[in-house]
């Protein structure tokens, strides 16, 4: 019996487990079955035992069937403003990639990007990092993954390898996508949540230069050491693929075509409006604005916007390429982490750390981050912040420590999920390309989420003792 075979039976019987066995003591009786939920699909994920968009489909029927949520409420979970973001994003970088501008960006990263696969990975991650600061992580990956793309065509690189460059560069630009937004409030809506909640639950406001004090750092040290092993797991000092090659290979008119001239200002004015969307909110109705309608008005209007020549942006026929299945895998975590905090699991998870009160605060940090980092590869960052920060403020009253000091790390902690496909939307994305090797995410994810424990509470105290 292989692996896969193993790990099919394995899901579904830890599942029934919890439906055929009481509690722990002090567990919600929902959470229990949300608990095997929570192993039947990471089993299945983590092995491939099933298509990972299939086992999408679980919380959809577990969820309601158990009693945590009524089918209309989880069904909602699944399309939240996350997925009209997704989708709006995929048109727009469908239309990128129809018009030629992703190559012209790509040229762009390759003439600055040196001679070698290593000094192409990082430029490529560098860059991905920038944007992620002040757009959402979906939006940079989805903007920067056809660039990636074009530079790995044009390097002679076929559909469907995976190994060396092919796989190192649609991984880096997901994991950079997902870094990069460490560093303002607004690079990912988890950030806000969680300094929302801090406010609410401790009375800390952390202003966005305060955030990027400990942000940008980061985001410094954490990008050049994800490329170190990105590079290393996917092998590519042995690569024999060309940044220079890449670069020649790209042909492009001296000037603009019409089309890019077109598309150019859709795509400046969607991420203007990403970047400012702290200012525009309060000129709307509250909730009426996100970024998800911001990513839906920037796609629909490619499908009336005319090129000059003669069509608009993207027709359906083109726009229908986008990642479908993707899409309903990552709306499978959302409702699955939806499942967890309705039930009670997350907050059971979070009491579980209270005891932590007679260990050296040091060590509560790096547990209590490490804790946050495993929620967080299972369920969406925005459940983990939601489900996990109200806890941690819990703690840090019972301990009488500075905020800062737990909190901040908690929070940072809360997205920084890169060992499972379905972990973020840029890991998603990346697993779409067809390049990604799960083996080789799954090792270099957890490579990155085990030193990620250390960088991170590493980071916030020494910014802290410094101020």
């Amino acid at each position: 019996m292989t692996a896969k075979r193993i790990c099919f039976w394995l899901g579904p019987i830890g599942f029934l487990f919890t439906l055929l066995s009481a509690a722990p003591g002090g567990m919600p009786d929902l959470a229990w079955p949300a608990a095997g939920l929570v192993w039947w699909m990471a089993t299945w994920w983590m092995s491939e035992a099933m298509p990972l968009s299939a086992t999408a489909l679980l919380p959809f029927i577990v969820l309601p069937l158990t009693g945590v949520s009524d089918a209309s409420k989880t069904a909602a979970a699944y399309y939240s403003p996350t997925m009209f973001l997704f989708l709006g994003g995929a048109f727009l970088a469908l239309a990128i990639e129809r018009t030629g501008l992703h190559r012209r960006l790509a040229l762009a990263i390759l003439a600055r990007a040196g001679h070698s696969n290593w000094q192409l990975l990082l430029a490529v991650m560098a860059a991905t990092a920038t944007i992620s600061m002040f757009i959402s992580n979906t939006s940079t990956a989805l903007t920067m993954m056809p660039m990636a793309l074009a530079m790995l065509a044009s390097g002679g690189i076929k559909a469907g390898e995976q190994g060396g460059i092919a796989g190192a560069l649609p991984m880096g630009v997901a994991f950079a996508a997902t870094l990069g937004g460490y560093g303002t409030i607004v690079g990912t809506p988890t950030n806000a949540i969680a300094v929302a909640l801090l406010n609410k639950s401790l009375g800390v406001e952390i202003t966005f230069l305060e955030w990027s004090a400990y942000g940008v750092p980061l985001v410094l040290l954490s990008v050049p050491f994800a490329a170190w092993i990105i590079g290393r797991v996917q092998n590519i000092a042995a690569d024999s693929f060309d940044p220079a090659a890449a670069r020649a290979a790209i042909h492009l008119p001296s000037g603009w075509t019409t089309p890019e001239k077109r598309l150019a200002p859709v795509f400046l004015l969607t991420v203007l409006a990403w970047v400012s969307m702290p200012l525009l909110k309060p000129l709307f109705p509250a909730g009426g604005l996100d970024d998800g309608t911001v990513a839906a008005i920037a796609g629909l209007c490619l499908f009336f916007l005319p090129d000059g020549t003669g069509r608009p942006l993207l027709n359906w026929d083109e726009a229908n390429r986008a990642p479908w299945a993707v899409i309903l895998m990552f709306g499978g975590g959302l409702a699955l982490g939806m499942g967890m905090t309705e039930s009670g699991l997350a907050t059971w998870l979070g009491q579980m750390l209270l005891p932590l009160r007679a260990v050296p605060l040091p060590i509560v940090a790096l547990v209590l981050v490490a804790f946050v980092v495993v929620v967080t590869e299972f369920a969406s960052n925005i459940a983990a912040a939601s489900g996990i920060m109200p806890v941690v403020g819990a703690l840090v009253l019972a301990l009488g420590a500075d905020p800062i000091l737990l909190a901040l790390p908690a929070a940072l902690a809360a997205s920084w999920g890169f060992m499972l496909p379905a972990g973020t939307g840029p890991n998603a994305l990346a697993w779409s390309t067809g390049h990604i090797a799960l083996p080789k995410v799954l090792k270099a994810g957890f490579q990155l989420d085990l030193a990620g424990v250390f960088l991170m509470v590493g980071v916030v105290w020494v910014i802290a003792r410094l101020f």
